[in-house]
């Protein structure tokens, strides 16, 4: 069996069309139609179900679909150890929103002209749900906070980054003291759904610190900006720039001690794409 056939069935299913597929794999839809052909042929089952522009798969081709990515994984895998040492393939890496703005650009950079027979796919998300993608095999590396808890024995973790907490305040707020600020003013809080909203959350409770909360937003970038706009005050790691341009904020350091959001790379130390994550780590840690 071809295994760019199954490479095509399964951009159709991620796709939902002939036609995306056909843009993603640089074929005409005539050529992936072929493809899907051929492959229904030698199975002996129809794979895809065809609604005018559309196509979903059918119940042979769902069960079909989780295997065939096994496959074109395994085979991936198969031509990185073939590559006697020059690393080649796919690797999958989770990131964090911040992650993608502040640390992955420099060194997705570096290592696009040092190895550029590595194809990187991006998955942003959560720490706490890239963490889990990671342990169901689903990424090779994440760009993430550090768990706040013990992670399995077979994963390493490497820090690029510490972030002490700060408080932001409009630039026109009376008063110099941060904790009396989240004291009194209107609190524009970190989403503790995350690790690091729960690390400030932590540090509030340690403190004291009874806030009047206003909102509770999952973007950084938005907390900076609805300060900016005088809704209140925050308390956020300082993250890896760029901020948001045109704010006018006061960063107000802690009193010690202060806790730190420290981002890094997880990874799975016996990886079969562990050359890959090598050589990503390689760049990132530069």
């Amino acid at each position: 069996m071809d295994t760019r056939f199954l490479e095509s069935f399964i951009a159709i299913v991620d796709g939902g069309s002939i036609a995306e597929a056909a843009r993603q794999l640089n074929l005409t839809p005539a050529a992936v139609a072929q493809r899907i052909q051929a492959l229904e042929d030698e199975i002996g089952a129809p794979l895809l179900l065809r609604a005018g522009r559309r196509v979903a798969p059918t119940a042979a081709g769902v069960a079909v679909a989780a295997r065939a990515r096994r496959l074109v994984r395994d085979v991936a895998e198969l031509r990185i150890a073939a590559g006697r040492g020059t690393p080649a393939g796919e690797l999958r890496v989770g990131a964090i929103s911040t992650a993608l703005t502040g640390i992955l650009p420099d060194g997705l950079k570096r290592m696009m002209q040092a190895f550029p027979a590595i194809e990187v796919y991006v998955v942003p998300g959560r720490s706490v749900d890239i963490y889990r993608q990671m342990l169901d095999g689903e990424l090779d590396v994440c760009v993430m906070v550090q768990p706040p808890f013990r992670y399995p024995k077979p994963f390493c973790w490497s820090e690029l980054r510490a972030e002490p907490l700060i408080v932001l305040a409009p630039e026109a707020t009376e008063g110099e003291d941060p904790l009396d600020l989240l004291r009194t003013q209107p609190l524009i809080r970190y989403d503790r759904r995350y690790w690091g909203g729960r690390l400030i959350d932590g540090y509030l409770r340690a403190q004291a610190v009874v806030p009047r909360d206003r909102l509770e937003l999952d973007s950084l970038e938005a907390i900076a900006v609805m300060v900016d706009r005088g809704l209140g005050v925050a308390l956020v790691p300082d993250w890896a720039p760029p901020w948001p341009a045109g704010l006018a904020l006061r960063r107000l350091a802690l009193p010690p001690p202060v806790p730190v959001r420290r981002i890094g790379l997880f990874w799975m130390r016996s990886s079969p794409r562990l050359a890959l994550v090598e050589a990503f780590r390689s760049m990132m840690e530069v």
